[in-house]
């Protein structure tokens, strides 16, 4: 595997008119299928609270959503040691696993999941978060159903290396042009690059629409509603 990874600099935008049709389509979970940039940027605030260090304003904490946990302490904090590090990681777990908040789809998001399914697609995700956080929130959500396999950070490393979603395509037996990444971070979209897949930028999620863009989706949109269309004009140009 090429462990060169691509910048937004070296990143290639085309637009919807030429999105290959797929046949897998990968997810993001947070911020891109349920609205939990609020819980994570509260979960750290807490963490960075009971580990004494300086609580960071929530717009630095949300630019960090998407990769690994670990990777996320030491990017919000570059100068801890290792152990302080994955100690902050491990305060943010107990708290987001003491949270009384419930976690929430997006409007529509199992309707837009059923038809893609029904059309033929497959689904997978891709997400930094924990192998159990992802399965709680699957089965908090109830829409695990929907999906073939999933992939963490965990389990892999974290975005934006390719490592993820290049399982997900042997296990598919799938090349990049047939599949689709759907993110909300430009982690996601250069993980997407990286992996030779196509981009989908969505914009109500952890990064706002000029970080989005400047790593290049292959198409930027606002809603999830808007993937329907999407893959039904891929498929109608064949």
């Amino acid at each position: 595997m090429n462990t060169t990874l691509i910048t937004p600099n070296d990143a290639t935008q085309t637009d919807r008119r030429t999105l290959p049709a797929p046949q897998l389509i990968v997810f993001d979970w947070d911020g891109t299928l349920v609205q939990s940039t609020g819980h994570i940027v509260r979960c750290f605030e807490r963490a960075m609270a009971s580990e004494n260090l300086p609580i960071l304003p929530a717009e630095q904490i949300q630019g960090i959503i998407g990769l690994g946990l670990y990777e996320a302490a030491r990017t919000l904090f570059p100068d801890l040691s290792d152990d302080k590090a994955a100690s902050l990681a491990a305060a943010y777990r107990s708290h987001y696993f003491t949270r009384t908040e419930a976690i929430e789809p997006y409007p529509g998001v199992g309707e837009i999941l059923s038809g893609l399914r029904d059309a033929g697609c497959w689904l997978a995700i891709a997400t930094g978060k924990s192998n159990r956080g992802l399965q709680e929130a699957l089965a908090e959500t109830g829409l695990g159903h929907y999906f073939l396999s999933t992939r963490t950070a965990e389990q892999t490393v974290s975005k934006p290396a390719p490592l993820m979603l290049m399982q997900l395509l042997d296990e598919f037996g799938v090349t990049p042009d047939e599949t689709w990444m759907i993110g909300d971070t430009d982690f996601d979209i250069l993980m997407a690059h990286n992996a030779g897949c196509a981009p989908v930028a969505i914009t109500h999620g952890a990064h706002d629409r000029a970080r989005l863009a400047a790593a290049r989706p292959h198409v930027m949109i606002d809603a999830l509603d808007e993937i329907l269309d999407l893959y039904q004009a891929a498929r109608t140009r064949g």
